[in-house]
């Protein structure tokens, strides 16, 4: 007799994964890249499950390649061991300079920096609560560094658990989210792509402090966090403020569309399963086909999955491929079949003739047949 299926979510979701595999962290890097794209329950259930989408993709013959360099990610923890050092000398500097109007300068040596080791996640977590909760009952003249805290945030129906690089505590009970980059700040100017994927990054940080901060007197999370970078082409830290509000706003309402974790995975076909250790690529291929996607091209500097998702887009002739705002100009004209089919003027099965999508390409095809008829013949086109 075959074995009952797992009642739990935490079962099932070990089930997808593979029994003797280690879930895959969920980090604010790939939550705000998920929050991005709400309606893929590929990557929800993926992420939700802790599969390793970098190991997944190479499995499925579409690895991603993009990732940070050896070099780039010693460069980055070399730099922040350098803001943090000294107790967050540095850090604490450059806080109190840019945020800190109002509350006593930190003065080096005496600022706090609790120890937020404990066992596990959920140990981890709850130490940083603690260590927030003592840090504003301190009250005033007192400065808390939190170096690497740990913060729980539910994610379609699962928790995830989110590292930020430091938090402070000022002495007036707010509390600021500090983020570390290597990216260096030129003439008090950093990339602003680079900034904005940092901004989206913080923004998950500041959602998840404000659920702790909601059973804490006194506190109140700043919706402007400090960005550390290096200045010009040295390796001295500077910083400057970033106003996450609007980020925030957009994470928190795309993470409330998600669809819960447990709905998707109740749709899946029986013995579905992603354990690259037991799979065959045919299997796994199988298996991540059978989750709805929601491709498009901006999924290609965000998802480790992207490329197969593209290729399967373009084998299906799927409009998505050509990108958000021509999908959404199409309207119920799903593929570019369909697409090419009703600019000749052909009909499209699900589609009425005076559908105002079907008459637009239909004209735009009428005027690209009279534009190239009136070119005289022998004329050789030029772009430049």
């Amino acid at each position: 007799m075959a074995e009952p299926r797992p009642t739990t979510l935490r079962q099932r979701l070990a089930e997808l994964r593979g029994p003797d595999v280690a879930p895959h962290p969920l980090d604010a890097r790939a939550l705000a890249a998920l929050a991005a794209n709400p309606g893929c329950g590929r990557r929800a259930l993926l992420d939700g499950a802790g599969v390793d989408k970098t190991a997944l993709a190479a499995a499925l013959g579409s690895p991603a390649p993009f990732g940070q360099s050896q070099f780039a990610f010693m460069r980055g923890n070399a730099f922040e061991a350098r803001v943090k050092a000294d107790g967050g000398t540095e850090l604490m500097r450059l806080l109190h300079e840019r945020m800190g109007a109002g509350s006593p300068a930190p003065v080096p040596g005496e600022v706090r920096v609790p120890d937020l080791s404990a066992a596990g996640p959920e140990g981890r977590a709850a130490r940083t609560a603690l260590a927030l909760r003592e840090a504003t009952a301190a009250g005033a003249g007192a400065w808390t560094l939190l170096v690497h805290p740990l913060l729980a945030l539910e994610v379609a129906g699962s928790p995830a658990y989110l590292e930020p690089d430091a938090v402070v505590v000022h002495p007036d009970g707010r509390w600021t989210v500090v983020e570390i980059k290597s990216f260096p700040m030129i003439d008090s100017s950093a990339d602003a792509s680079k900034v904005g994927a940092a901004a989206r990054q913080a923004a998950v940080y500041v959602l998840a402090l404000e659920r702790v901060a909601d059973r804490v007197t006194g506190a109140r999370v700043d919706h402007s966090v400090l960005l550390v970078c290096p200045r010009d082409f040295s390796n001295l830290p500077t910083a400057s403020v970033v106003d996450v509000r609007k980020q925030r706003s957009v994470t928190r309402r795309q993470l409330t569309r998600l669809t819960r974790i447990e709905d998707i995975a109740a749709t899946l076909p029986e013995g579905t399963s992603f354990d690259l250790e037991r799979c065959s690529p045919a299997e796994l291929t199988a298996a991540v086909d059978s989750v709805t996607a929601a491709y498009a091209p901006e999924c290609l500097a965000a998802c480790e999955l992207a490329f197969h998702c593209r290729g399967r887009a373009r084998s299906a002739g799927a409009v998505e491929a050509l990108g958000r705002g021509v999908r959404g100009e199409l309207g119920g004209l799903t593929t570019v079949g369909a697409v090419l089919a009703a600019a000749r003027g052909e009909t499209v099965p699900g589609t009425a003739d005076d559908d105002p999508t079907v008459v637009a390409l239909r004209r735009a095809a009428a005027l690209r047949a009279e534009a190239l008829e009136s070119v005289p013949e022998g004329t050789v086109a030029v772009c430049r």
